[in-house]
């Protein structure tokens, strides 16, 4: 499918000197082929959420029981520098006549104003409710990351609660489930979300728990196996790079021209600060050796790509995701199941998490064609009730807007035996609970024995 893509941008500098050099390049409407441009440009921008919204889509007898939603934080600054250059210039306060723009940007930062005395779980109050530097700190939501998370906010609110119902007008605190880890970035990316679901919602009935790990494994993060299956991975990705000849190349003529050695800027982590450079469409940095270039963001971008290939190809990562997914996915069953069974609960469930979050959930469900969690990515689980069978419930699976759940590998094949356009709630409950071990081998049949399983 073919998305027309609008770069944004958030460059204090956005209308700065002829002198500065632009580097994004024209919006492109259809990939040309595995292109790294076309690659990052879908990375940079949020698609428009009208064009690929199918949440919320079921027969007319089909009652929305709750709605369970896991999304990456927005539009970010750098988490790391490139050695000897001047950072870019990206300004993080929010300003209503900047692009992009929200119409309900000023009502939330006077909203988020309002909200010191709101429960949050430590440490999570100590964290700031917006972005508002003027020179973005490391790793700050930008005002493009807060404008994408209050369109995915008002998409969900026009589909499950103008449109299902989803929420009763006086819903109370214990039917959402707010969590987050304990980066700015990932709260307020929530916040943002949050109000766009329910504009000037209450704060006495909001409360954000705080979730130290970025795989939401809570108080099941111990798991030797899984380390050891990240182990093998990263030993992979290392040997990828040892065969890219151009890709070190590339690095060395990036050290030459910063003048640091090769392999302190390769730890510097270079990609990160180019695409925030390319999405934000600020020239990437200049020194009198001479300037990085678009030439060195496209080999160093084709290798994710390869990357991503060969990781997909070597089922490595798949280990590592069936065991780092396990415990969120758990998590998610048992509020299904409560719901499911009429229990008072949750009916809506926000996880503000990371790209390092959403992969492995990806993975292990065994969406192989999902694209690496863009910023303001969402993963969305339905639970549905048929009113004409009350006792049966279904689940379906959307990312990004687009219904992937016979693309996951508990229901590849049952729209072919089913006319329902979703799948049985005990297809996902037996996944987790006894099929991901079958996919790892080694007869494990519960988490704690696939994570000690000895002879690896």
């Amino acid at each position: 499918m073919g998305v027309h893509l609008i770069p944004v941008s958030t460059a204090k500098n956005e209308v700065s000197s002829k002198s500065r050099k632009r580097i994004m390049p024209e919006p492109v409407t259809e990939p040309p082929g595995v292109d790294p441009v076309y690659e990052a440009l879908l990375y940079c921008n949020t698609p428009s959420v009208a064009e690929r919204s199918m949440e919320g889509h079921a027969p007319h007898h089909f009652k929305l029981v709750s709605v369970h939603v896991f999304i990456r934080h927005g539009d970010r600054y750098p988490l790391y520098v490139i050695p000897k250059t001047k950072r870019p210039e990206i300004d993080c306060t929010l300003v209503a006549n900047r692009k992009p723009y929200h119409p309900k940007l000023e009502a939330f930062v006077s909203h988020m104003s309002k909200g010191s005395g709101a429960s949050f779980e430590s440490p999570l109050h100590s964290l700031p409710l917006y972005p508002s530097h003027q020179l973005c700190e490391m790793g700050e939501l930008t005002q493009t990351g807060v404008v994408q998370h209050l369109q995915n906010g008002q998409l969900l609110r026009d589909i499950y609660l103008k449109k299902h119902k989803l929420l009763p007008s006086d819903w109370s605190m214990d039917q959402l489930y707010l969590e987050t880890t304990g980066k700015s970035r990932t709260l307020q990316s929530g916040l943002a979300l949050l109000y766009g679901f329910l504009p000037d919602f209450d704060w006495k009935k909001i409360y954000f728990r705080h979730q130290p790990s970025a795989l939401f494994c809570s108080g099941n993060c111990y798991c030797p196996v899984r380390n050891h299956y990240l182990e093998k991975e990263q030993r992979r990705q290392y040997l990828l790079r040892l065969k890219n000849n151009q890709l070190e190349r590339t690095y060395g003529d990036m050290a030459r021209i910063v003048d640091v050695p090769t392999k302190q800027l390769r730890a510097a982590n270079p990609i990160d600060s180019m695409l925030c450079h390319f999405c934000h469409n600020v020239s990437f940095p200049c020194t009198r050796n001479g300037c990085i270039g678009m030439e060195h963001f496209k080999v160093i971008k084709t290798h994710q790509i390869e990357d991503e290939r060969e990781r997909q190809e070597k089922k490595l990562y798949l280990g590592y995701a069936l065991l780092g997914a396990h415990p969120i996915l758990n998590q998610t069953i048992g509020r299904m199941q409560r719901a499911a069974e009429g229990r008072r609960g949750e009916l809506f469930a926000l996880y503000s998490a990371h790209d390092v979050t959403l992969s492995p959930v990806l993975s292990a469900l065994g969406l192989t064609e999902a694209r690496f969690p863009r910023f303001a990515a969402r993963l969305i689980f339905e639970l549905w009730q048929d009113r004409e069978k009350p006792s049966e419930h279904s689940v379906r699976i959307l990312y990004n807007g687009v219904d992937v759940t016979f693309h996951t590998s508990f229901c590849q094949d049952h729209h072919k035996r089913s006319l329902k356009p979703m799948c049985p709630l005990e297809n996902l409950v037996r996944f987790v609970k006894k099929d991901m071990f079958v996919a790892l081998g080694g007869g494990g049949t519960n988490y704690h024995d696939a994570c000690h399983r000895a002879g690896l």
